[in-house]
This record gives C-alpha cells, structure tokens and sequence, in this order.
C-alpha cells in the first residue's frame, strides 16, 4: 500500500514538474479571459467551432487510432529516404522592393509583400513538440535556423499546436518582431516568453487590424482545436484574409473542411494566392485537417487563382507517405484546371510574376 501511494505521488509530482515547463506556454486569466468568455464562440469553457466537430469520424476509434500510429506496420516512405532539395535564401538580404513568398517546411513561411515583412506559424527547431525526443524534422527541410531570421514586422500565429506555435524559434526571435497578430487566448503564452502585451494584435473572428502601409489582416474561422497542455480549446485557432494595396491573399491555418471557405470566398474573394494546409491528414480526423480532396475544393471555395499547398514535408504527424500531400493535390489540381505552386523549401516563389514553373522536387 505505502509503495503504491509512493509511487501515484511520484507520478503526480513529475506530472507538475514537466506541464509547467515554459515551453507549455501559460493559461489565459484576468482581462484576457474576460475576452474570451464574452465572445459568441466561447462556450461551455472553451472556443467552439462553426459547425459540429468530432474529435474522430464516425467509424474511428481512439483506440485504434492510437494502435495504428504506434504499432501499426509504417510505410516505407512514411520519411524521407535522403536528405530533401531545399534552397538557402538569405532572408536578411532580400530588397524590401520584392514581394515573395519563401515556404520553410510544414506550415512555417515568410511573406513580404508592399515593403511589409510576415513570419507565419515558424517552427524552426529540430521538433514539432515539446519534446526533444519526438517528431523530428526530416533532414534536409530543417535548412532555416532562428539566427537567419530578419527583422520582421509581423510576426502572425494561426493557433497554438507545437507544430504551429515552436516555443524555442518564437523566444528566440522576440528581439527581432515588431507586432504578433495571434487569435485570442494565445497571447498568454508570448506573454509568458517575454513578449510585451503592446506587441500583441490579439482578437477573435471577424476582427479587423490595420497595419503599416495600408495593409489590412482580418480574422476568419478554420475549423480545428487548440491547446498545448491536457485541456482542449481554451484559446482560439483562425485563418487570416490579408489584404494590400497591390494583393489579397488567404492564409488558410489548419483546418478541416467546413461551409466556412465559401463565406470566406463570397466575403473576401477572389484571392491573388492562397496558402492551404495539405498534409497529415487521415480520414479518422478528416474533420480538423482536410483531406487533398478538400483542399482541392476548399481553394475553389475561396476563389483562389494560385494556391500554395503547405503543412507537409517537415515532420511525420500521419501515417501517409511523405510525398503523398503532394502529389495527390497536384493531380486533383490539373482535373480542375488550378494553378497550384509547388516551390521546394527555401525556393522564392516571385507574387508578382504572372507564372512560375517549379520542378516536381517530391519525386526523386
């Protein structure tokens, strides 16, 4: 009896030790959680999305789902077999006349555009998690380290996942970022890094910010989840719909597919580019990250004229071959004749030119 109670204290008390470790962020409370209750989209304790969205699919099983991932014969491409292609743009050097778009693996990218600089979700440590021993970047789409970040404008958060919100790249740069556009409840963890809430553009759905040289971001639904510790939903996730003088664009976040693409579309659209999250995808959690399929219709939705498929080729969070994201919305894109941009890590992608060719990197 007394080593079995021994034991369950022990348990607990390492529990503690490891959830408040910094790199868990910290909980919403005072003005900020006031926020949060007062919104329409905050119920029962936390965020709601638009429509009904069940952790699994109809027909799926936790438990299954867990054994498949942990036990389950893997795909021999589940990683890379070799080190990805990838190109080294000195982001420190790029004229602030160039308006481009520079993916860095998964869901992390720099956008400049109208001499106004974005960093979006950078992962740029080794892990998406908060473990140094879990989900490694693949070798070769780890190319991009804090130190090669410039002084940037904006630094924007879709949600706060790990793989999206990276505590060591986001502490790393805090010097180096003018503002932070995040969704409301996700402020409480820049604050805990040392960001200054003056910095923090932090709001829900629908809210507007004006920003340097009449560009223009709003907040728009995704349909996903959040949280860095043990409960779920207690801050919001978003997509964005940036607006400048020159372009407009979506910046889709994770999301699974919803009615909520095609108000975006009818509202905001067409859009110049929209950036989608296309990867890590299973049909047991087709409800919070969109199948190729979706992502297919979920462009046509938005009324996107180029679309750039991100949230692959970093880390393996599904049990798909790496390239598979790839390939399969490059394919369902030439059935409905879209312009899908498909530039390697690292390669420039020019949101002036009116086309650009990018080798099919994925294949060899």
């Amino acid at each position: 009896m007394y080593i079995i109670i021994t034991i369950t204290v022990l348990i607990i008390l390492l529990y503690f030790m490891v959830i408040n470790q910094e790199v868990f962020g910290a909980e919403a409370k005072g003005e900020r959680l006031e926020r949060m209750q007062q919104s329409k989209h905050f119920k029962d304790k936390q965020f709601q999305n638009l429509s009904h969205t069940p952790s699994l699919a109809e027909g799926h099983s936790m438990p299954k789902v867990m054994y498949d991932f942990f036990f389950k014969k893997k795909d021999p491409l589940l990683k890379p077999v070799k080190n990805l292609p990838s190109i080294h743009t000195d982001l420190k050097n790029l004229s602030k006349d160039e308006d481009v778009f520079i993916w860095m693996g998964h869901s992390s990218y720099f956008i400049q555009t109208d001499g106004v600089s974005f960093l979006i979700d950078p992962v740029l440590s080794l892990y998406g998690s908060p473990f140094k021993f879990f989900n490694k970047a693949f070798a070769g789409a780890d190319i991009f380290k804090p130190e090669d970040i410039p002084n940037i404008d904006y630094l924007v958060i879709t949600h706060d996942h790990y793989d999206h919100l990276d505590y060591p790249t986001v502490k790393a740069i805090k010097n180096k970022v003018g503002k932070v556009i995040l969704p409301l409840g996700v402020g409480a963890h820049l604050e805990q890094w040392g960001y200054q809430p003056e910095q923090l553009i932090e709001e829900e759905w629908g809210a507007e910010a004006f920003l340097k040289n009449n560009i223009k971001i709003t907040f728009t639904p995704a349909r996903h989840f959040s949280g860095r510790k043990t409960q779920r939903n207690v801050t919001l996730w978003t997509s964005y719909v940036l607006e400048t003088p020159t372009k407009k664009m979506f910046l889709g976040g994770d999301s699974g597919y919803d009615t909520h693409f095609k108000m975006i579309g009818e509202k905001f659209g067409p859009f110049d580019y929209a950036i989608m999250e296309n990867g890590q995808y299973n049909e047991a959690w087709k409800y919070i990250h969109a199948l190729p399929e979706d992502v297919i219709q979920a462009s046509i939705d938005v009324k996107a004229k180029k679309i750039i498929p991100v949230h692959s080729a970093k880390f393996a969070l599904a049990l798909h071959p790496w390239n598979e994201p790839l390939q399969k919305v490059v394919d369902l894109g030439k059935e409905k004749n879209l312009n899908i941009l498909t530039p390697m890590i690292g390669e420039p992608v020019d949101l002036n030119a009116s086309s650009q060719q990018f080798k099919i990197w994925w294949e060899d």
